[in-house]
């Protein structure tokens, strides 16, 4: 029931509003949950120059981000619908790979507003898939997930051991397979975060690799309320007689481009997330 609410009520307020009004509500309420106290950890991690006040002024407006990545959430459909909202940089580099034939893997980090990412991967051409972590609550999981389904023709699949084969299969197919790549991967690749060793998924690189994929890294840049830049890069991915060592020069320059991103507009990042253990 509160989801529904939730849910109305940025349907009523409209875009704008929702946005900023979710946005000023997170703001104001989350530096008093327990991952606050985990997002400012994190920043003294990655910024130790800074300033203990300039840390808290980043988490808190990461939150406002994050309050409008919510609300937005439940706009998604209008937001695609109106290219006055975007400066796009990005479809035209993404329409590129697909005129070469071959499927393409894209990979982004819960920056700006990501739900918003595979749109481009989308008006280029490409069948996008991608994945996501399933809710508990199956009615609120089955809302969430119609909400942006129809940004994922090839599939929004539900995290499990059948969505990277299915996700391989779709990128040897000629598609694009769309996912996140920042969280902390317990199993997957040691790489430099920040200067700090952070374990982070080979999926991307490792499929790359294998079917002789284009890798690329898309964001979605918060301009101004809810107004968007959308651009990308290529990432390197080698191709030498040591496949593991390809993957893991692959993921680590993954991993560097996102610092990167991160260092320019640090306060569009989910900070509060397990990065680094």
């Amino acid at each position: 029931m509160g989801v529904r609410i939730v849910a109305g009520s940025c349907r009523l307020l409209g875009v704008d509003a929702a946005s900023a009004v979710y946005g000023w509500l997170w703001r104001t309420v989350a530096p008093f949950n327990r991952r606050h106290a985990r997002a400012l950890a994190n920043l003294a991690l990655a910024f130790p120059e800074k300033t203990a006040a300039e840390r808290e002024a980043i988490a808190r407006a990461a939150w406002d981000n994050l309050g409008r990545v919510m609300a937005e959430g439940f706009l998604l459909d209008r937001l695609a619908a109106d290219a006055s909202r975007f400066e796009d940089h990005a479809t035209a580099a993404f329409a590129a790979r697909k005129a070469e034939g071959r499927g393409l893997v894209v990979v982004s980090a819960h920056f700006g507003n990501w739900e918003l990412g595979a749109s481009g991967v989308g008006q280029a051409g490409f069948r996008t898939a991608g994945v996501y972590k399933a809710l508990h609550n199956p009615i609120v999981d089955e809302m969430v997930r119609a909400l942006r389904v129809a940004f994922y023709p090839g599939g929004l699949l539900p995290r499990g051991p059948e969505a990277p084969r299915r996700l391989i299969a779709h990128v040897r197919g000629g598609g694009a397979m769309v996912i996140l790549g920042d969280l902390r991967d317990g199993g997957g690749v040691e790489t430099p975060f920040f200067g700090h060793p952070a374990r982070s998924t080979p999926f991307p690189a490792l499929v790359a690799r294998v079917l002789n994929a284009p890798l690329m890294a898309g964001r979605v840049t918060r301009l101004k309320g809810a107004r968007f830049r959308f651009d990308c890069e290529t990432i390197d991915v080698p191709r030498t007689a040591d496949r593991d060592a390809d993957v893991k020069a692959a993921t680590e320059a993954m991993a560097a481009v996102f610092e990167r991103w991160i260092r320019e507009t640090p306060d569009q990042w989910m900070w509060g997330m397990r990065r680094w253990r």
